[in-house]
């Protein structure tokens, strides 16, 4: 058994979005979506700064589901369609979504998206890779921390694509591995700790 998780080092964080394409391009994530975002701390724009120049600062905050131990996205959903998987990753059963929304509105992290019309894409033609099941119309869907890949052994498509190699991923119950020993030499933190989710997501900085 596994427990699947990443740990992002935010001070190497530049606010390129890189993850964020990498991930649309590598999970046929439709126009006008995100699964994994990068946010200015303290912005209300993307990209945005604090301050009045030329004393100016700003923080970025890559989030995407936190794929959580306790999720609570998991324990709302009538029909089941939100699970854990044997490696620790929060999934959806697109077959049992109904499109109700009750997992959206328990995620804390705003995690998740809503396909209200027929996705769009431009080009119009499915992308990414092959084994990435195609979403349609009312249903949730959101980060999978790039199963089709992970499965094969591979790196999530945010953590291979990072210029600055500020993504970290593996497997959290080794103690060996690269994350575990980031998480215990950082002092690695999860998002609101308090409400009680113990992501499998951290961050230091």
């Amino acid at each position: 058994m596994t427990k699947l998780g990443i740990v992002i080092d935010k001070t190497r964080c530049i606010g390129c979005q890189t993850c964020s394409y990498a991930c649309k391009m590598q999970n046929n994530v439709p126009n006008g979506m995100r699964w994994n975002r990068v946010i200015t701390q303290g912005c209300d724009i993307e990209d945005g700064a604090l301050g009045t120049f030329p004393n100016l600062s700003r923080s970025y905050l890559p989030i995407a589901c936190q794929h959580c131990e306790n999720p609570a996205c998991l324990h709302v959903c009538p029909t089941g369609a939100t699970y854990k998987d044997e490696s620790g990753r929060v999934l959806i059963d697109y077959s049992r979504c109904i499109g109700c929304r009750t997992c959206m509105a328990a995620c804390p992290y705003n995690a998740r998206s809503f396909n209200w019309n027929e996705p769009v894409r431009d080009p119009d033609f499915n992308w990414g890779d092959k084994e990435v099941p195609v979403r349609g119309k009312g249903v949730v869907e959101k980060c999978t921390m790039c199963k089709e890949r992970t499965d094969r052994g591979q790196v999530p498509q945010c953590v291979n694509c990072c210029p600055v190699r500020a993504r970290h991923f593996g497997d959290l119950d080794d103690p060996e591995s690269e994350v575990s020993r980031l998480i215990r030499d950082k002092k690695a933190r999860v998002l609101l700790e308090e409400k009680g989710t113990r992501p499998q997501v951290y961050y230091f900085e």
